[in-house]
């Protein structure tokens, strides 16, 4: 019987990549477009815009195999170790191209920080992170890729809005042919969906449009309104690297709280103490002052007792916002520390 399953897994999968399953998908997929424009006809899209961008899309099945092949997420799954991704992400040529970015935009960062509060370091450790500085934004159609996941359906409510969403850019005046980002319709140097985009782009250069794919001063601009909206704390650091006492009671300091979003990701950490707390405790800061005495922060240790723990504040909570992912996080703020050493 396995065999035989085995078999027919692979006959299905063969069927369906076939070019005659791609040609029904395509046909599909234009039978279920007059929907989708219905539904952007209803949300207020004009139909000069419709007119213009329903002929042009195309199914992609490229997008379909990658959104397909994403991980499942399995909850029981072991977390890795923090270390190999870290030298990954936070190497000696993103830190160089950081500290080079950091340089040559130095003045209209340091507008950026005096307006919003957010630090220059952060802005371009979320822009390294998110296209290596603008060097890797995607190069799908973002409307033909929206429609193809919206069409497939296993997430269409999603990608459907996100679909209409990129109507209403070129409603607002952006150029059809800027809408060019990752299969899954994240856009520019942020790498915003396209809702996203709506809500908090902003123009940083005065040109009337936020140019997130051509502009590095409308990308940062808008990494720092996002962090705005996001609640970041002006004049508090994300967090610092201290060592543990080995005596520490864990236990007494576990987190009891259950996150709505990504519980996985907020379980490793501890409650919340203020620096004060935490330096009674017997931890000390490896390569920073201690921040002020209440300033409130939760303890992770990504790679178990015995390695460099973190202590994070609110800030760090923004980040993960931004991505909520520990590792991405941590890579974030080390970068940021990083760049301006």
């Amino acid at each position: 019987m396995r065999f035989l399953t085995l078999a027919m897994t692979s006959l299905g999968l063969a069927l369906a990549n076939a070019p005659g399953a791609e040609a029904q998908d395509a046909a599909g997929f234009q039978n279920y477009l007059p929907q989708l424009a219905a539904q952007a006809r209803a949300e207020g899209v004009s139909q000069r815009t419709i007119d213009a961008v329903m002929p042009t899309l195309e199914f992609k099945s490229r997008v379909v195999e990658l959104d397909r092949d994403q991980p499942g997420g399995n909850p029981n799954a072991p977390i890795p170790a923090f270390a190999p991704y870290q030298a990954r992400h936070v190497d000696a040529a993103r830190i160089r191209r950081g500290r080079e970015a950091w340089q040559r935009m130095r003045s209209r960062l340091a507008r950026i920080e005096a307006e919003t509060g957010v630090p220059e370091s952060i802005m371009v450790a979320i822009w390294g992170h998110e296209t290596n500085y603008g060097a890797i934004m995607g190069g799908f159609d973002a409307p033909s890729a929206l429609a193809t996941l919206a069409y497939e359906g296993r997430r269409r409510d999603l990608f459907a809005a996100e679909f209409i969403a990129t109507l209403k850019m070129i409603d607002m005046g952006v150029p059809r042919d800027k809408l060019i980002g990752s299969w899954a319709g994240a856009l520019g140097g942020p790498q915003f969906l396209p809702s996203v985009y709506l809500r908090l782009a902003r123009d940083g250069d005065g040109d009337g449009l936020a140019d997130i794919w051509s502009s590095d001063a409308d990308t940062l601009t808008s990494i720092a309104n996002y962090f705005v909206n996001a609640g970041w704390r002006p004049g508090q650091p994300w967090g610092i690297a201290v060592s543990v006492p080995s005596g520490l009671n864990r236990d007494a300091i576990g987190n009891h709280t259950l996150s709505p979003r990504c519980p996985r990701v907020h379980e490793r950490h501890s409650e919340w103490k203020t620096m004060a707390e935490w330096r009674a405790l017997g931890l000390v800061p490896l390569n920073r002052p201690w921040p002020g005495d209440n300033v409130l922060a939760s303890l992770l240790e990504p790679d178990g007792p015995g390695k460099t723990a973190y202590l994070l504040t609110g800030n760090y909570r923004v980040i993960l916002d931004y991505n909520c992912s520990n590792f991405y996080a941590l890579s974030v703020g080390l970068l940021a520390d990083e760049v301006e050493r």
